[in-house]
């Protein structure tokens, strides 16, 4: 099982990763001028915002239930990841903007080698980082993580496009390819941003369990559901790195509660085995009631009105 406790330790990692690195693209942006690094330089400083916001809502994510908020605080996760995408479709918005003044007035660039050199040291810095916040997201299904990994990513894609664009315009001196490499810069950044908020979004809106999950949860079920028993109203949905499964399953009437009462324990026992940091419901019910079939919706079908 996750301890979700110690997930703001690798936001911390990124925090840290985020100061040295926007330390080392704001040099290389003061000594060449170039509008590409200057465009690089402000998407970590989302990257730091990123960070700061992420340190406080894994914190909060961690928090026990408590009487206020009965299933968590793993929903936090999403509010962090979508501030995280807002803030780089602004920054996309801004070095856009600034790609567009310099296309328009030109500037030569100078200290090329050097400013390589310090944007080179700064990816590979992001690269590292990415890959450890990647797996630790993955492993402990923090959609937080995820997202500063994702972002860290296209932190460094974005360094080498500012990268060859500045080498280009060096060995070119066709001053305008930097700005338009700021600009193909700025609509990655803006893609990744969408593709941050959207998951974010449907975090929120209680989303089942991605479908490797939801085959995992099948398979687990499948050698409990044989005849005569059913099981219907499945339904399953994630909330940072908790998961919760509810079902109700259906047993012959003649069935003591004790043998039904031991199905259960078993079906939500192997639920635990395959799906991590699961909270799984179940509910018993009688093959032989008709109103056994009457919840098999969301809300439960309301009996006919009596005759009056």
């Amino acid at each position: 099982m996750t301890d979700s406790r110690s997930l703001p330790r690798f936001a911390w990692l990124s925090l840290f990763a985020a100061i040295t690195t926007l330390v080392l693209k704001t040099l290389a942006w003061v000594l060449t001028g170039s509008v590409g690094m200057l465009s690089d330089a402000l998407e970590t400083l989302v990257n730091l915002a990123g960070a700061g916001l992420a340190i406080m809502m894994l914190t909060i994510a961690a928090r026990p239930a408590d009487e206020d908020h009965p299933y968590g605080h793993g929903k936090a996760e999403y509010f962090s990841s979508g501030v995280e995408g807002a803030l780089i479709l602004f920054g996309a918005l801004g070095i856009g903007t600034t790609a567009v003044q310099r296309l328009l007035v030109p500037r030569a660039l100078e200290q090329v080698s050097v400013g390589l050199t310090l944007a080179g040291v700064a990816a590979a810095i992001n690269l590292v980082v990415a890959i450890v916040l990647m797996r630790a997201g993955r492993q402990h299904g923090s959609p937080t993580l995820e997202a500063n990994a994702r972002h860290l990513y296209t932190d460094v894609l974005t360094t080498l496009g500012v990268f060859a664009g500045v080498v280009a315009v060096g060995m070119s001196g066709v001053l305008w390819i930097d700005p338009v490499v700021a600009l193909l810069v700025s609509a990655g950044i803006l893609w990744t941003g969408l593709g941050i908020v959207r998951r974010a979004i449907t975090g929120l809106m209680d989303t089942a369990l991605p479908p490797h999950e939801r085959e995992a949860l099948s398979r687990a079920l499948g050698p409990h559901v044989v005849a005569p028993v059913q099981v219907h109203a499945l339904r399953s949905r994630q909330s940072g790195t908790r998961r919760f499964v509810s079902m109700h399953v259906l047993v012959p009437g003649d069935w003591t509660v004790q043998r039904g009462h031991e199905l259960l324990e078993r079906i939500e026992t192997d639920i635990g085995r395959v799906i991590p940091n699961v909270s799984v419901l179940t509910h018993l019910e009688s093959l032989d009631d008709p109103a056994s079939w009457d919840d098999m919706a969301l809300d439960r079908s309301q009996p006919p009105t009596a005759a009056r």
